[in-house]
């Protein structure tokens, strides 16, 4: 990457370029390959105002990941007004767009709950957590009964659609509206071994959405 030339910005200016530059950096190379001395450079900056903002090479990468599931979070926001299916469908079709927009960022996520750093993992599996209450909230006011077992079994389904994200929203050139469509129908099958027959509000309310 080419270094850029020095300007001055206000500390806080500074710190999200910093942060922003780790992102993109993310589209090069795993979390794990970015360093404060690249980062530095690429700003133009020495390695000890790096250090001042973040404090070490872990407190950087704490920001970046922060700052990229909170990309990712708003990109695949739902659309309130919309009903309940064709919510979840944007939704889902949202989060596909930024896959593949974004796929290096994207793996870099998943991968690092696997990373040895304590709160590098619970920033993503806050997000986890909350692309759960998403899936939920689609599903109660389906009328779903909430029950412990639904939500353990919508968290499975949540690592499942990471991982079909990853295969077929990277490394393959899958129609966008066929993983949506296989998103939604796995989902629907999981709630369907929680609860028999409760998937049919979901899939059906997503045909009849589907159709208008």
């Amino acid at each position: 990457m080419a270094t850029a030339r020095r300007t001055r910005l206000r500390p806080e200016e500074r710190r999200n370029q910093l942060v922003a530059l780790g992102v993109a950096t993310l589209a090069d190379r795993p979390l794990a390959e970015v360093t404060v001395e690249e980062i530095a450079a690429e700003a133009g900056v020495s390695t000890g105002l790096v250090y001042y903002y973040f404090g070490s090479k872990n407190g950087l990468h704490h920001e970046i990941v922060r700052r990229a599931r909170d990309s990712m979070l708003h990109a695949s926001e739902p659309q309130p007004e919309l009903p309940p299916a064709e919510r979840l469908a944007t939704t889902l079709s949202q989060l596909v767009t930024y896959v593949r927009e974004h796929g290096p960022t994207f793996y870099s996520l998943v991968r690092g709950a696997a990373s040895g750093d304590e709160e590098v993992r619970a920033v993503i599996e806050d997000a986890r957590r909350q692309q759960t209450e998403r899936a939920l909230a689609v599903l109660l006011e389906l009328g779903v009964p909430d029950t412990e077992l639904l939500r353990i079994a919508v968290r499975s389904w949540v690592a499942l659609a990471e991982q079909a994200l990853v295969d077929g929203g990277i490394n393959s050139d899958l129609a966008a509206d066929e993983l949506v469509g296989y998103l939604e129908r796995s989902l629907g099958g999981v709630v369907a071994a929680v609860v028999p027959g409760a998937a049919e509000a979901l899939l059906g309310a997503s045909a009849n959405s589907a159709k208008a």
